[in-house]
């Protein structure tokens, strides 16, 4: 099919391979919730994809706790740039959160994001963990309800088979 312009470009996802690879090698995601008043806010966060979740962790106290407390329904994106899959690569999860507080969650949370941000110096992963285990910290729990995803590889191989063909 030839590409004639950028309409439609949600025939372009990405699989479920290739998900994988992008949440193994990407660290940073953009968490979104609303506000009481119904507007949209969204902050970076470090994440573990496990267990088909996203995990991310924040102080308490934080405003998005309470939202997330009070309306679930979120959204997190995670981009593959500065990955070696390339840019123009996106999984955007519509998902539902969980805030957790108990230390069950901590305890095989803080290891797990520790790894994955120091995976080659324990010193410095030890530090990360402890800095995390702070009083009022909690885990967020970002369970997927529906993906949207854009692989911009596929797109510009399409552009470039129509090309050829011309």
């Amino acid at each position: 099919m030839a590409v004639k312009d950028y309409e439609e470009v949600s025939i372009y996802p990405i699989d479920d391979e290739k998900r994988e690879r992008l949440f193994a090698l990407q660290s940073e995601c953009a968490v979104v919730w609303s506000t009481r008043d119904g507007w949209p806010v969204g902050v970076m966060h470090r994440f573990v994809w496990q267990d088909e979740k996203l995990w991310v962790t924040c102080s308490g106290h934080r405003k998005r706790v309470s939202a997330l407390r009070r309306n679930p329904k979120s959204c997190v994106i995670v981009s593959s740039e500065g990955t070696a899959l390339g840019a123009d690569q996106t999984v955007t999860a519509k998902t539902s959160a969980t805030v957790h507080d108990d230390q069950a969650t901590k305890d095989w949370f803080y290891p797990a994001l520790a790894r994955k941000m120091q995976p080659d110096n324990d010193k410095g992963r030890q530090l990360f963990e402890d800095m995390l285990d702070s009083p009022r910290r909690v885990v967020i729990e970002l369970d997927p309800v529906k993906w949207i995803t854009y692989d911009g590889v596929k797109l510009a191989a399409a552009v470039a088979a129509s090309r050829a063909e011309d």
